[in-house]
C-alpha cells in the first residue's frame, strides 16, 4: 500500500527531476568555461561519474542524483551552442555597470542555463522559477534578485526602435489620435 508521502514523492519526481537538472546543467557549464573542455566531454563525464544513482550518497558527495539527464544534456549542449547570442542577449540585459565577464563564473552559467531554457518551448514562469531556485541554491546574497530581473526583463519584447528622421507629425497621417 502506498503512503501519503509516497504518493507525494511520487508526483513531486518528475519536477525533482528536472530541477536536478538545471543544477547538474549549471555546473557542466561552469565546468565548461572553467576547464575549457567542450559541452560533449563534461556530458559524458557527468553521466559516468555525477550523475549515477548508484555511487555517492547526494549533492554533497558531489553527485546529482534522480537528474532529468535528456533536460541535462539538452541545456549543456543547447548554450554551448548559442552561447554567443545568449551572451549579447544577457549583455543587453545586464545592468551597464555589471558586464557578462565580471560576474561570477557559477552565476553565468545560471544566466546563461536559464536564457536558453527560455528561447525554448517552456513557460517563462517556470524557467524563472526553476533558476531562481536553482540560485538560492548556489547563494546567499542578492544574486537571486539579479536572476529574477535579469530572465524577466529577456521575456518582455524589446521597445521598438522608431526612425524619427522625418520628424514625429510624419508618422501620423491623421487615421490615428495623437
Amino acid at each position: 500500500m502506498m503512503t501519503m508521502t509516497d504518493e507525494t514523492k511520487t508526483k513531486n519526481q518528475p519536477k525533482r527531476s528536472r530541477t536536478v537538472a538545471r543544477v547538474a546543467a549549471v555546473q557542466a557549464l561552469f565546468q565548461c568555461e572553467q576547464g575549457g573542455e567542450n559541452a560533449e566531454t563534461v556530458i559524458s563525464q557527468f553521466q559516468r561519474h555525477r550523475l549515477a544513482d548508484d555511487r555517492g550518497s547526494g549533492f554533497e558527495d558531489g553527485y546529482v542524483p534522480d537528474a532529468d539527464f535528456r533536460l541535462f544534456g539538452l541545456i549543456v549542449k543547447g548554450v554551448t551552442l548559442a552561447q554567443d547570442r545568449i551572451d549579447t542577449t544577457l549583455a543587453a540585459a545586464l545592468p551597464a555597470n555589471w558586464p557578462l565577464n565580471r560576474l561570477d563564473p557559477v552565476l553565468r552559467a545560471l544566466l546563461r542555463a536559464g536564457a536558453w531554457e527560455l528561447g525554448e518551448d517552456v513557460p517563462a514562469r517556470v524557467v524563472i522559477n526553476e533558476y531562481l531556485d536553482v540560485a538560492h541554491g548556489f547563494f546567499s546574497g542578492d544574486e537571486a534578485r539579479l536572476v529574477n530581473g535579469v530572465l524577466d526583463a529577456l521575456t518582455r519584447p524589446a521597445a521598438p526602435v522608431q526612425d524619427n528622421a522625418e520628424g514625429d507629425d510624419a508618422a501620423n497621417d491623421g487615421s490615428e489620435p495623437v
